[in-house]
């Protein structure tokens, strides 16, 4: 089996986010860190060369994060476990948005609910929990 492209590493993630060179982007960037860290409670990870991820679970093809976000150049996507109870309600609710597989792509920041957000995950979480079992 090919070595995935996506894999943790011990880049540092403050260096990263003080790449990005749209502001409004950066500043979001560093919002859903602290979301993300503190629904978490893990630290954040770099994984491959512009996603920050947190947590980890064992899949099919090895080690992947629990959640994590990627400040893109045309939006911001935050990677999250589809299909929990409640996820379409809280997704009707969230504000301009598209959705992908386990991506959630969103422009910027305030043209969404963000508590909305913050509960979607939250929710992502709680199944990666129920799926995989608690974080270790």
């Amino acid at each position: 089996m090919a070595e995935r492209k996506t894999q943790p590493n011990d880049a540092d993630v403050n260096t990263f986010l003080d790449s990005v060179h749209n502001t409004s982007k950066a500043e979001d960037a560093r919002k859903l860190l602290t979301w993300m860290e503190e629904a978490s409670g893990s630290p954040p990870r770099m994984w491959g060369t512009s996603i920050v991820g947190f947590g980890t679970y064992e899949g099919k093809t090895g080690e992947w994060m629990r959640i994590g976000f990627s400040p893109r150049k045309r939006e911001l996507v935050a990677y999250l476990m589809p299909g929990f109870d409640g996820s379409q309600e809280l997704l009707g609710k969230l504000g301009k948005h598209k959705t992908g597989a386990s991506c959630l792509y969103i422009k910027r920041l305030s043209d969404i609910d963000e508590d909305v957000l913050k509960q979607l995950i939250a929710g992502a979480l709680a199944q990666m929990d129920a799926t995989y079992g608690p974080q270790t």
